[in-house]
């Protein structure tokens, strides 16, 4: 028979803290097209976004971006806000029709003096740039001549990048090349729910091989053109591909799915070469001649760390009538964004969910970041985006209170700390986003920023959540309340 515990009248001991190492980068993340706005001012040209959102039906409401936070005129309140904040780093992107309108050719000086003005701001607040060149803001012109399935849409990006390394290299001491390529080959290519809304498969997959070329060359390009020291990576939304059971079945769905998910591109990215089951499971739709004699090569260029950008994991069972589509959490359409996900059906993780209807699940982070610091363990890693939508809004007293991302960023921050006590070699973490934004095709129904924003009136109100960031952007310790 069991005893009870004593009674002792005093409170149990509190938990440890959780501190993460010394030099551990604290920041914000933002997008080019979610905040900017001033979409046709100063010499900008539409990017494949601008004319998805502005065809009826594309996006929630026939939202767009051509306002979106006004950032592109609030930028030095918006700045003032990070440093209140007390973040270390500012991870935003530069939008490449901004700089360079017609997708080749020379710069647009009033575009690339926007930028300047953004990094200069953030050096004098003692904030570190971080600079994306690819947040999926494809200059229109470069999609009508093919977009991503296109080899020359590579070369074009190369020369892009020279372009922003020679204007902010000075500057800026860290760099990614493409963010989430996922989305882009497989969103705008195959499933149709971001831009530039196309459907077909094949071609998604010659896009997701010309985003890694363009990758490749653009590493080969910033190592050129910027000063010794400078960091180089890209940011890959990595899936936590899970089955849902043990069964011989669904473990198989699971690497079906993890292929094209993952392997894609951390196989030539990190490891020099297409894994042979992810060209197998798909060559029923191309026989990849689009890869020609080199590819790799130039694709495997040397990192300073990969970004990883996680929100919920991903959930797979062989189904013989699945189709590869439905509840995977990247959006409702008629064609599937996995080419090799025939009869595979995607799970809902079970428990509580995000405004966006995703699972909360903290473990699938730790689990993606041991599996990276297992295969690739010279690799560090920083978290380039994490965060949660919820149904914010502004009390009576005029505060945003937000307890579930707070819970939310405690989960997830918890588990990155466990994954560096694992030995994981974590060296950073940006909170996606500073603000409320274009969320792509639900316009400006969910919101996923730190800083509420009255798209109305464009005032700015810190969250609680900011608040609680904030404390710990600058004490390095998981605050408990």
């Amino acid at each position: 028979m069991a005893t009870s515990a004593p009674i002792t009248g005093q409170a149990p001991d509190p938990a440890p803290a959780i501190t993460f190492p010394p030099g551990f980068l604290w920041g914000t993340a933002t997008a080019s097209y979610q905040i900017e706005g001033a979409a046709r001012e100063d010499g900008r040209t539409p990017s494949i976004w601008d004319v998805y959102s502005h065809t009826p039906g594309r996006v929630l409401n026939g939202d767009t971006g051509d306002v979106a936070d006004d950032h592109y005129h609030r930028w030095r309140e918006d700045l003032g806000i990070l440093a209140d904040l007390g973040v270390g780093a500012y991870r935003f992107s530069v939008a490449w029709p901004r700089v360079q309108p017609t997708g080749s050719g020379p710069a647009n000086a009033k575009g690339i003096d926007f930028y300047s003005r953004l990094v200069d701001g953030l050096l004098e607040r003692g904030i570190k740039p971080v600079a994306t060149l690819y947040h999926w803001d494809l200059p229109q012109e470069l999609e009508d001549a093919g977009g991503w399935p296109v080899r020359e849409t590579a070369y074009r990006f190369a020369e892009y990048a020279g372009i922003v390394a020679d204007a902010l290299g000075d500057r800026v001491p860290t760099w990614t090349t493409l963010n989430e390529p996922w989305c882009s080959a497989f969103l705008g290519y195959g499933s149709g729910v971001h831009a530039p809304g196309r459907t077909d498969a094949a071609d998604s997959l010659r896009a997701a091989h010309h985003l890694n070329l363009a990758h490749g060359l653009a590493v080969r390009t910033l190592r050129d053109r910027l000063p010794a020291g400078a960091e180089v990576s890209v940011t890959l939304n990595v899936h936590q591909v899970r089955p849902v059971s043990d069964s011989p079945e669904d473990r198989e769905a699971a690497r079906r799915i993890d292929g094209t998910a993952n392997r894609v591109f951390t196989g030539p990215m990190l490891d020099g070469a297409y894994p042979q089951d992810v060209r197998d499971d798909t060559a029923h739709l191309t026989d990849w001649s689009f890869v020609q004699e080199g590819d790799t090569a130039l694709i495997h260029q040397p990192l300073d760390f990969v970004g990883v950008n996680y929100y919920s994991p991903t959930l797979v069972a062989h189904d013989p009538e699945g189709a590869g589509h439905g509840s995977d959490g990247h959006g409702a359409s008629e064609h599937s964004p996995w080419p090799a996900g025939g009869g595979v059906v995607f799970h809902q993780a079970p428990g509580p969910r995000t405004a966006m209807g995703w699972g909360i699940d903290p473990t699938g982070l730790y689990d993606l970041l041991v599996r990276i610091g297992r295969e690739h363990p010279d690799l560090p890693v920083v978290i380039t985006e994490n965060g949660a939508a919820f149904d914010d809004s502004v009390g009576d007293d005029g505060r945003v209170d937000d307890p579930e991302r707070v819970a939310y960023l405690r989960g997830h921050l918890s588990e990155v700390h466990r994954a560096i006590e694992s030995g994981v070699d974590v060296r950073g973490y940006f909170l996606w986003s500073l603000l409320d934004n274009f969320e792509w095709g639900y316009g400006y129904s969910k919101r996923f920023g730190a800083v509420y924003v009255d798209y109305a009136t464009q005032r700015r109100i810190p969250k609680s959540s900011a608040h609680w960031y904030g404390r710990l952007a600058r004490t390095g310790t998981l605050p408990q309340d």
